[in-house]
């Protein structure tokens, strides 16, 4: 079993868990709740490449990145650091995140917020938007064709934007045949085995129909590597493990995405 699979497989057990504590009615019922919604595909197309900066407390191929950081204080310095999107990694087992990370970052920034997350039942397009989200991540890989459709539609009947992730052309397809997907997140991490190769992105985008907006993610570490994917097209950048890890997040993030200092303070 790769390690995508025994991710899936954990993730459809709890989401059995967590469907039995609180029924799905329930949980639609909280949907009247909802704050105001904040565009993350637009958040994507402006001018340069966009930062999607995530909150990423541990991951299986590099174990615990960061202790001792309130997502809050995360989450700030991502948006005075001039980040576009907040992406919120909310995996338990795997990447000890949680909803509650997620609820907190929507008190504490302004931006989008991406769930980041192994999306495989409408349950969690649900709960994702009663916990704050404004987009959700469906990663190809690990769904059906029929699930792929059917989570695409509701999270949309939500008006809930998707982050459509793909890492080779079969998965291209798929995303552009199955449901026509306006973002396209180009994955240069290898989910059966965890490598990385940052080649990935620049194989797939002349696949990219014209129109679509495209994400860059994993395996991006400095502004040289942002300005050769804006040179070829890219339009935005997902990156959480070298910002976690920095000493100063915010005055990382700046650097990355070229935004001068304008307001004290840092982390």
């Amino acid at each position: 079993m790769s390690v995508l699979e025994e991710i899936v497989e954990a993730t459809r057990e709890e989401v059995r868990r967590r469907r039995d504590a609180v029924p799905l009615g329930e949980l639609e019922r909280a949907l009247a709740a909802r704050g105001e919604d904040r565009p993350f595909s637009e958040a994507l197309t402006r001018p340069g490449v966009s930062v999607v900066a995530e909150h990423k407390r541990a991951s299986p191929s590099a174990g615990r990145i960061r202790e001792g950081v309130e997502v809050t204080d995360v989450v700030g310095a991502y948006e005075r650091g001039g980040a576009a999107a907040v992406s919120v990694l909310t995996e338990g087992p795997h990447f000890a995140g949680s909803l509650e990370d997620l609820r907190a970052a929507r008190t504490a920034t302004s931006l989008p917020l991406l769930r980041k997350d192994f999306v495989v039942d409408s349950y969690q397009v649900v709960e994702s938007a009663v916990a704050g989200a404004d987009a959700i991540l469906l990663i190809v890989a690990a769904l059906r064709r029929r699930e792929l459709r059917e989570l695409y539609v509701r999270a949309r009947e939500l008006d809930l934007d998707v982050l459509v992730e793909v890492h080779d052309r079969e998965e291209l397809t798929s995303a552009l045949e199955q449901i026509d997907a306006d973002v396209i997140g180009i994955n240069n991490r290898d989910l059966s085995d965890f490598s990385v190769n940052l080649e990935r992105t620049f194989e797939l985008l002349a696949e990219v129909p014209a129109g679509k907006t495209v994400v860059s993610e994993s395996g991006i570490h400095g502004r040289e590597e942002l300005d050769e994917l804006e040179r070829v097209g890219v339009d935005a950048v997902l990156i959480g493990e070298s910002l976690m890890r920095a000493g100063d997040i915010e005055g990382a993030l700046r650097d990355l995405a070229g935004r001068p200092l304008d307001v004290e303070g840092g982390l």
